[in-house]
């Protein structure tokens, strides 16, 4: 295994491990608690992660099934994820932790044992280990956020970032198709304050589109868990501008518009 699978992989471990601590006091009356996603409880949020660990151990270990079961769900690709969380939800608080636990378990075994020049399909473009591994963590911490935000519960923003964010900029194409859009043909510079102070670029330096901020607001943005209007990500140039309002790490829809955050709410780094 290479050092940067099984540095992402480490990272994706304590990902997990973060959100499992923040559901380890949890009542039945904050698992039935709705969060910022529309008719969407903490135990939906769970009950999606559990899902997306199952179907990405299904893609790593026996491809063709999941290619099966992949096709089912795109047919219906305005509520398949609606329909998995609700139905995944009815389980047990207790019963829903332990059969996440499981997956991901299962999930990071999977991925540390694969060959190394493995791809693996997805409801996207198909995979490597690297890769699946950050689109686990991107989104369980997305949907970590959510619950976080449900509990009222303050996250301290982590190196763990540097791999949304490497997602939400090769993404950047991806926002604008998905929407029938032409992307820009000019490459963007985009530089990110990371938690430690240090910054992380991305693009050349002289390119006249430019994205800076907060790391933590940028992954805030692309995962659409706020908008740029509450958060200290800036643009110099219109189709860098335009970006901000559309950027999107993950596949499939949009959803809806995030929630506006009120200024108390708002990131330490960002406006209010």
């Amino acid at each position: 295994m290479s050092q940067v699978v099984a540095a992402v992989l480490r990272d994706l471990r304590d990902e997990y491990e973060e959100l499992d601590r923040l559901l380890a006091d949890a009542t039945d009356e904050t698992w039935a608690r709705g969060t910022s996603a529309p008719r969407w409880s903490v135990a939906h949020q769970v009950a999606h992660l559990a899902w997306t660990d199952r179907a990405a151990l299904l893609a790593v270990t026996d491809p063709d099934t999941f290619a099966t079961e992949a096709a089912k769900a795109l047919a219906t690709p305005e509520t398949f994820v609606d329909e998995a969380a609700t139905e995944w939800a009815r389980m047990p608080p207790a019963t829903l932790l332990a059969y996440w636990r499981e997956g991901r378990e299962l999930l990071l075994t999977a991925l540390e044992s694969a060959p190394v020049d493995s791809r693996f399909p997805w409801y996207g473009p198909p995979m490597g280990i690297a890769s699946m591994a950050s689109a686990r963590l991107m989104e369980t911490w997305a949907h970590g956020q959510d619950v976080a935000d449900a509990l009222g519960s303050a996250r301290v923003p982590t190196a763990r970032l540097r791999h949304i964010a490497h997602i939400g900029v090769r993404t950047r194409d991806h926002a604008h198709r998905l929407r029938g859009l032409t992307p820009p043909a000019a490459p963007f510079r985009i530089e990110l304050t990371a938690p430690d102070g240090t910054l992380w670029c991305h693009g050349p330096e002289d390119a006249a589109q430019r994205v800076t901020g907060p790391a933590l607001d940028f992954c805030l943005l692309v995962t659409r868990r706020a908008r740029a209007a509450d958060l200290a990500v800036t643009a110099e140039g219109p189709d860098a501008a335009h970006w901000l309002t559309i950027a999107q790490a993950f596949a499939g829809a949009p959803g809806p518009e995030p929630v506006p955050r009120p200024p108390h709410e708002r990131t330490a780094a960002g406006k209010g």
